[in-house]
């Protein structure tokens, strides 16, 4: 007789197989949501960077972020209707490529105007605490198509994908503050992020464009790498100065 057919240990055996495919796959699931969120996590402590002052980033971040786990949840109770919802994923690439132009052009202007001898590169002007948070659960949000499409292709169960996108925000979150000290430090680096943010919004262009042109992940993934690398090339000098003073 086989175990499956006595009645009083089906319920436990199909435990076991759930909890089995949660400690296989949840791991899986977080590691692909941090891997596939390193653009996205650079994005946003860049982001926060514009409050200046790091108690307003920190509250940003957490505010932020915590509004974009509601919104994670929501798309991926939804994932199945969303992923297929054309101008939802049209907006979330409009918003990517808008965010890395806007961003990217201002650099590339305060960098020609440095060169010139017309002084440093400024940061950008504070933003409103309310108005910093909603651009950060936006884009996370836009980000989210792309990490959610993946995972919901790992699993089907909607709790461990869930699970998955609650640790993946957690990590993210302290992701971002790593960023946000490394962005004073690096030179290259938010450039080098923002443009992994319009690799993503032009991959999102494609797949609706022409899908059979998409690259696969690892294609994009190893671009955000090279990307990175470049980020992390080269110190800002003012940096430099300080460590080479006693």
């Amino acid at each position: 007789m086989e175990a499956e057919s006595i009645p009083s240990l089906s319920p436990l055996i199909q435990s076991a197989d759930q909890w089995g495919e949660l400690l296989l796959l949840l791991p899986l699931l977080v590691a692909l949501e941090a891997v596939l969120s390193a653009d996205n996590a650079i994005a946003l402590a860049a982001i926060s960077r514009q409050l200046h002052e790091p108690k307003l980033q920190r509250q940003a971040l957490n505010l932020g972020l915590a509004l974009a786990l509601v919104f994670r949840l929501v798309l991926i109770a939804a994932a199945r209707w969303v992923l297929d919802f054309w101008p939802l994923q049209l907006l979330a690439a409009g918003y990517l490529l808008w965010l890395c132009l806007s961003n990217l052009l201002p650099m590339r202007a305060g960098a020609e105007q440095d060169g010139a001898g017309d002084g440093s590169v400024e940061p950008s002007a504070d933003r409103g605490l309310s108005g910093v948070v909603v651009t950060l659960a936006l884009t996370d949000l836009a980000f989210s198509l792309d990490s959610v499409a993946a995972a919901v292709a790992v699993s089907d169960n909607l709790w461990l994908v869930m699970a998955g996108g609650v640790l993946g925000v957690v990590a993210l979150r302290l992701t971002s503050g790593l960023f946000i000290r490394w962005l004073e430090e690096f030179r290259h680096l938010e450039a080098a992020g923002y443009l992994a943010v319009g690799l993503v919004g032009l991959r999102l262009v494609l797949r609706l464009a022409a899908p059979d042109l998409v690259p696969p992940e690892w294609v994009l993934l190893a671009f955000v790498a090279l990307l990175f690398a470049w980020g992390f090339s080269a110190r800002t000098p003012d940096v430099q100065a300080d460590e080479v003073q006693p």
